[in-house]
């Protein structure tokens, strides 16, 4: 994915069961099934220290995402006031960048298996970052 000088290359992609935007939660802790992150085999080193229990947040690109919206109603809700996009969690924005928490619940070589995960079928993931702990354990 190439914008204004930007290259960002994907490590992978999310298989889930949810196949459309309409389908699918909201936010993870809103009823997103399991799902599996399905990595690049060039980036299989980076994979070596990750365990299931182990709590990371999830780069990805919402790639079914209108980039012109610039203000939403939150949550669809057209009672609400319309909102600028960055004060909200809305999937359309200009550079549709996703960010999920999730908890690992297998590793299978270049798959891990993943609970509370709201992205569609085919996302493209962007990068796995780990959810720190106190400052002693970092």
């Amino acid at each position: 994915m190439e914008h204004d000088g930007f290259v960002v290359r994907p490590i992978g992609r999310v298989e889930s069961p949810l196949t459309d935007r309409a389908g699918a939660p909201r936010q993870g802790d809103e009823g997103a099934p399991e799902a599996w992150l399905v990595f690049e085999e060039r980036v299989a080193p980076a994979l070596a220290d990750l365990r299931p229990g182990d709590r990371v947040l999830l780069l990805t690109w919402l790639h079914r995402a209108d980039r012109d919206v610039l203000a939403v109603h939150p949550r669809g809700d057209r009672t609400r006031p319309e909102t600028g996009v960055f004060s909200t969690r809305a999937p359309d924005r200009p550079n549709p960048i996703g960010l999920h928490g999730a908890e690992i619940l297998a590793v299978d070589g270049l798959r891990l298996r993943v609970s509370g995960l709201e992205a569609i079928d085919g996302t493209p993931l962007l990068d796995v970052k780990p959810v720190l702990g106190e400052l002693e354990s970092r």
